[in-house]
């Protein structure tokens, strides 16, 4: 058989299923529109909605005819939810967003003075505050196991401080920084960070600052805090 004579065979099959289908299709329909007119005429022999009650005081003057066809009594009524009745699913409240904790958590403290902060009145204000001078001669805070919890280095490099000729020695300014990950009780020694450096802002005149070197706001301490 050649490709011409298979081209027609296949053409002519397909025409015969499509009337096929055609035929089928009509007599489902013609069948379909007998059976509803089959229920159309026995359905009207009950109706599924009551009537409204007729008035036996009619006039005289209303045909009889037009109490017979009465509207069928529905409830068109909208339901409506009370005020304040509408409650969230657990599902819909979004959770407040989890922030990584930091791996070092670095403020800095700003001497307001031009000169900056004074050798003498650092080691006053570091007593003050309970922090000890260490031996990588840096101030540190250190627990009952004298462990270190936070350290307070020089912002000028090497960042250490000298333990002698205290009133020659000026500081710009001062860094703190602790590791939350070593610390068994992160969110209490971040409280005691923060104190301190709170405290020492006021001893030495000095402007707290973020990471950035932004000033420190709230919103900057309560994300810290959260995420310890």
């Amino acid at each position: 058989m050649d490709k011409e004579l298979l081209r027609i065979v296949i053409i002519a099959t397909g025409l015969m299923i499509i009337m096929g289908m055609l035929t089928w299709t009509y007599l489902k329909n013609k069948k379909f529109r007998e059976d509803l007119d089959f229920h159309d005429d026995h359905d009207t022999k009950g109706q599924r909605y009551k009537p409204l009650p007729v008035d036996d005081e009619r006039t005289d003057n209303q045909p009889a005819e037009t109490i017979d066809h009465h509207y069928f009594e529905q409830d068109y009524s909208v339901y409506e939810p009370e005020e304040n009745t509408i409650e969230l699913e657990d599902d819909d409240i979004e959770p407040p967003p989890q922030v990584a904790v930091p791996a070092i958590i670095q403020f800095s403290l700003i001497a307001n003075a031009d000169q900056g902060f004074n050798g003498i009145d650092l080691v006053n204000a570091f007593g003050i505050v309970g922090l000890e001078y260490g031996n990588l001669k840096i101030y540190e805070r250190l627990d009952a196991n004298r462990l270190v919890d936070f350290g307070v280095a020089c912002m000028v490099e090497p960042g250490t401080f000298p333990n002698n000729d205290l009133d020659t020695f000026y500081c710009p300014g001062l860094v703190f920084f602790m590791q939350p990950g070593a610390l068994d009780d992160a969110q209490a020694v971040f409280d005691d960070y923060l104190d301190t450096i709170q405290l020492l802002a006021i001893e030495l005149d000095g402007t707290i600052r973020d990471n950035n070197r932004q000033p420190l706001t709230d919103a900057t301490v309560q994300t810290i805090r959260q995420s310890l």
